[in-house]
């Protein structure tokens, strides 16, 4: 049950970074969707779009503490904490 839930919140961590990225790029790209994150891997600037959609991680966060939903805040965090190792790989690499 317990890793049911860390999963539940895992999943909403990773799809709200994708939505987070997906505004960040409708409002402040030119481009499509497709060709800015072609062009954001081209111009090694792929960390600052993943880091802008991790911020909005910080809405279900706080949602499920205030329903007192701790693991999926877990399942959240964790989320939020793979995003930052995979942009530390991407800046090292």
């Amino acid at each position: 049950m317990i890793k049911k839930e860390i999963f539940i919140g895992f999943l909403t961590g990773i799809g709200t970074n994708l939505l987070g990225m997906l505004i960040y790029i409708l409002i402040f790209s030119e481009l499509s969707v497709m060709e800015t994150i072609k062009e954001s891997v081209k111009g090694d600037f792929i960390g600052t779009l993943i880091t802008a959609g991790a911020i909005l991680n910080f809405l279900p966060f706080f949602y499920f503490l205030k329903k007192e939903k701790i693991y999926r805040a877990r399942g959240v965090l964790m989320a939020s904490i793979l995003a930052a190792i995979v942009i530390a790989i991407i800046k090292l690499v």
